[in-house]
């Protein structure tokens, strides 16, 4: 359902979206909603869990968390929304963090042994360790490379090579290549996840 206005309502009468000259939105309405029922049912049994422990936890309704993010001119920002959720929202905030927390999952790693090109032949092949030189694909670490063309210390996700020399992504990108290993020093083993930091949207 949506909302229209008196006037397009008695145009449109009884007919359906596609009739009117919107197939693309005819097109959705078959659309199966999973995520949103998964979501949902998620949602209120993590709130009975989180209940369960004691601890004070509070909830609110999606309409009153908009309500109190436009009172306070926010952006559309997941981080925002949780500060505005709920009876305990201040009128006014007067501190802001820099950065947020993103965490995504990344998964291990998978079990293709063999990269292929845009026409399905292949061109690369995956050795079957690993781990090499002490490190694998995944680890968060932190290099200081002394010289070069990526002298400076850099912190992210490492891939590794059979070679040695590894490249260091940070929010997807890679920022260096070709990092000798005994520049490398790790912060946290491969978990499955990716931990980086997000500038706070103003």
């Amino acid at each position: 359902m949506a909302l229209a206005c008196h006037a397009c309502n008695q145009i449109k009468g009884s007919q359906t979206a596609a009739e009117f000259g919107d197939p693309d939105i005819q097109a959705q309405d078959r659309k199966p909603l999973k995520d949103v029922a998964m979501m949902n049912a998620t949602r209120w049994r993590l709130y009975e869990q989180l209940k369960a422990t004691g601890l004070p936890v509070e909830g609110g309704s999606g309409g009153r968390t908009k309500k109190q993010r436009l009172d306070h001119d926010f952006p559309k920002e997941h981080y925002y929304d949780a500060l505005c959720v709920g009876e305990s929202t201040p009128e006014r905030f007067t501190r802001f963090p820099a950065y947020v927390q993103v965490w995504t999952a990344k998964g291990r790693g998978n079990r293709q042994r063999c990269g292929m090109d845009a026409y399905g032949f292949p061109i690369r092949h995956r050795s079957r360790r690993k781990s090499h030189c002490g490190f694998q694909t995944g680890d968060l670490v932190r290099a200081v490379v002394p010289q070069g063309k990526y002298a400076g210390t850099w912190t992210g996700r490492i891939l590794v090579r059979a070679t040695g020399f590894f490249d260091i992504s940070v929010q997807g990108k890679r920022v260096a290549q070709g990092i000798a290993h005994k520049h490398c020093r790790i912060l946290q083993r491969n978990g499955g996840w990716t931990y980086e930091q997000k500038p706070v949207s103003a």
